[in-house]
């Protein structure tokens, strides 16, 4: 089942998020809120995918809740696309673009155009968290790597060992048994057993014993 993209439609008119909701119902799930404020709460509460903001609002107006968006690292990745009527020129355009918006469309809003647009910035959002989480993986292996080699290098070198006991010399001159040096610079984990050799050596000196 493919995922549902949740869109939060900011506007101070009623009527311009029954129209936006209404058109895209059927392919996201629309939250709406009517001012800048209940904008703040609605992306608080929920895991936005995109934002479709006005741009002209009472109290605070789209530009200010850009910039408030933008400052916050949990948020400041949403895609976020300015609608205006009041403010459809160059200037308010260049105004949107420079706060951090990816898109600026003028009201009335066609509605096929927009649909492209939210399509295409929602595509380009998914590669854009695919590229990041394969950042991370492979960060993550690099670090696991670098663990490796470092674990590696602990038994790299010369290491000096008892020709009779078969101790190991470690860098501040103590000795230790094999098992106990191999283990405590390796993740190495013994189990014991005999080999032929010795198995017969130990047969023989039951038999001798008899």
């Amino acid at each position: 089942m493919d995922k549902r993209f949740k869109i939060l439609a900011v506007d101070d008119e009623t009527v311009n998020l029954q129209l936006i909701s209404f058109a895209l119902k059927d392919e996201y799930d629309i939250l709406t809120a009517l001012d800048g404020h209940d904008a703040i709460s609605q992306l608080t509460a929920h895991k936005i995918d995109l934002i479709l903001l006005d741009v002209m609002m009472p109290d605070i107006n789209g530009f200010e809740v850009c910039k408030i968006i933008k400052a916050n690292p949990l948020f400041a990745d949403i895609p976020l696309i300015f609608l205006t009527a009041s403010l459809n020129t160059i200037d308010g355009e260049l105004q949107g673009l420079e706060l951090g918006a990816i898109d600026y469309l003028g009201k009335p809003v066609n509605l096929a155009l927009l649909k492209l647009r939210i399509r295409n910035h929602l595509a380009l959002k998914e590669r854009n968290e695919l590229v990041k989480e394969q950042r991370n993986l492979l960060a993550q292996k690099n670090i696991e790597l670098e663990a490796a080699l470092a674990r590696v290098k602990q038994l790299e070198g010369i290491i000096p060992i008892c020709t009779y006991c078969k101790k190991i010399r470690d860098d501040k001159d103590s000795w230790h048994q094999l098992e106990a040096y191999i283990s405590k610079h390796s993740e190495a984990v013994f189990t014991h057993g005999a080999c032929p050799d010795c198995i017969d050596k130990q047969i023989k000196i039951f038999e001798d014993m008899e």
